[in-house]
């Protein structure tokens, strides 16, 4: 972008808040789960375009340059949640890790009983507002990684590769975090909600 002076910086920036918040609010809001965090980190991405713009170069939309800032602090909000919780998350991995191998026998077979019904239903879950609540709390409850983990995957539609080296991890440590998160996404959602 060519050089513009400070006055044209604001106007263009202003423009672009009052187009673009509410779609910013609401892939935050999605992404979070939080009214408060959410305004924060949308407050975050127009400063920080304002603070880059010389950066944006119009080979895309403002919008799409927007939302990628605002991926960028969600990540940023999720890897700073995670440091602050290392430790904890050190003991609860191996033992979350530890319970979810118990969900197996010997054989490699399922050692519960049969899953509850609740998986088997036509409905579309996430139209549930139950199942959301749930899903969250459990999201919540698992080790800070795996949680990144699975947000990267499921809500951010990051890719392997890309979550990998976001998290420094190995595909195979990747691979068994995402299958352990699931299976203990699996019970505590079997556990904290009901149809």
């Amino acid at each position: 972008m060519i050089a513009v002076s400070e006055e044209e910086k604001r106007k263009t920036i202003t423009s672009w808040v009052l187009e673009h918040t509410d779609a910013l609010y609401s892939r935050a809001i999605s992404k979070i789960s939080s009214i408060e965090i959410a305004e924060d980190l949308v407050q975050e991405t127009f400063l920080s375009a304002f603070a880059s713009f010389e950066k944006f170069k119009n080979n895309s939309q403002p919008k799409t340059w927007l939302i990628s800032i605002l991926n960028n602090k969600i990540i940023d909000f999720y890897r700073k949640k995670s440091e602050r919780h290392v430790s904890l998350d050190q003991l609860y991995e191996e033992k979350a890790g530890a319970m979810a191998d118990e969900i197996f026998d010997k054989n490699g077979k399922w050692a519960l009983p049969e899953s509850s019904t609740i998986w088997a239903e036509e409905k579309h879950l996430l139209d549930d507002e139950g199942f959301n609540q749930a899903l969250s709390k459990c999201i919540d409850n698992l080790p800070s990684k795996w949680a990144l983990a699975i947000n990267s995957k499921y809500l951010l539609d990051k890719e392997t590769q890309e979550i990998c080296q976001d998290l420094e991890l190995t595909a195979s440590n990747y691979w068994q975090i995402m299958h352990r998160a699931k299976l203990m996404l699996k019970k505590c959602i079997e556990t904290n909600w009901s149809l």
